[in-house]
């Protein structure tokens, strides 16, 4: 018997067309028998208390907070009933249906933040350029408030169409998120000037869409770094912390590791240049109807 099947007490999930994958640790395929039991546990009490939801508390999402907190039930149901209780104060569901971020072109001229394509093994990329960040500009077209409802939209359309098209693209379940923060030209004074809005952007990652995160890379690191990261750090939990990895401006190569040249954009030394550019163009298995202009969609 394989250690895989030692370890599963649950079955394989479904739809899987890739032949080598393998489920990792605390996943739906590869659950320890104590990890099985707290996973019906947590599954049985929010039932039981009327805070299941059908639509969305599906295995995987369960899992992830489980994960989060060690599979201790107690702990995991908390912070889920607490994101429970964020989404009804942030009005998440009134957010999907109606938000419009009319500012969308304007804002990528001061603060790019787009998905763009798949990495190798069929994450979404998601790419932030905070070194051509402007901060009295930013502001000028949008608000702090504005900035996040987007990223809650976007974390909902990460969750309901971004990772099924990319585990459909792919053959096995994709659950995480690869992130590449660029930091080229990033200057200290615009940081502390939006340094509220990334504190909040990163509790609601943590807190509120946990264990979302698989691979982070912070390309083009200047000297001095260490002082913006030394801010950063401490609003990050340990296991987020361990998937970081700092480079300085040789980095083309490892993320050409991880991602193919043509799904990752030229400027960050790929192949791709979408047509109206990569960070406007949405492309990815998500989208099928977008083109690149290198005949990629």
């Amino acid at each position: 018997m394989s250690t895989l099947e030692q370890a599963s007490a649950s079955p394989m999930p479904d739809g899987i067309t890739d032949p080598n994958f393998r489920p990792l640790p605390g996943r739906v395929g590869n659950l320890t028998v104590p990890q099985q039991h707290a996973l019906q546990t947590l599954k049985n009490q929010l039932h039981d208390e009327g805070h299941f939801v059908e639509e969305r508390m599906d295995d995987p999402m369960l899992l992830r907070y489980l994960r989060a907190r060690k599979f201790d039930v107690p702990k995991a149901k908390a912070m889920l009933l607490a994101a429970e209780q964020w989404r009804q104060d942030m009005k998440v569901d009134d957010i999907v249906r109606n938000f419009d971020f009319a500012e969308k072109e304007q804002v990528d001229q001061y603060y790019p933040q787009y998905y763009h394509k798949m990495d190798k093994d069929g994450r979404p990329v998601y790419i932030e350029r905070l070194g051509k960040l402007n901060v009295p500009a930013l502001y000028g077209i949008t608000t702090k408030e504005r900035l996040l409802q987007r990223l809650i939209l976007e974390y909902e359309k990460f969750l309901t169409d971004r990772l099924p098209a990319c585990s459909a693209a792919v053959g096995h379940p994709v659950e995480t998120v690869c992130t590449i923060l660029d930091l080229k030209g990033v200057s200290l004074s615009s940081f502390y000037q939006v340094r509220d809005y990334v504190n909040e952007a990163s509790k609601i990652g943590q807190d509120r869409y946990p264990e979302c995160m698989g691979k982070f890379y912070i390309i083009n690191a200047p000297w001095g770094f260490s002082a913006v990261w030394s801010l950063i750090k401490p609003w990050l939990d340990e296991v987020t912390v361990s998937k970081i990895e700092i480079l300085g401006s040789s980095y083309q190569q490892k993320l050409l590791q991880d991602i193919r040249a043509e799904d990752l954009p030229a400027d960050l030394g790929g192949k791709c240049k979408c047509a109206g550019g990569c960070s406007l163009s949405d492309a990815g298995p998500w989208n099928p109807d977008e083109k690149t202009g290198n005949g990629v969609a």
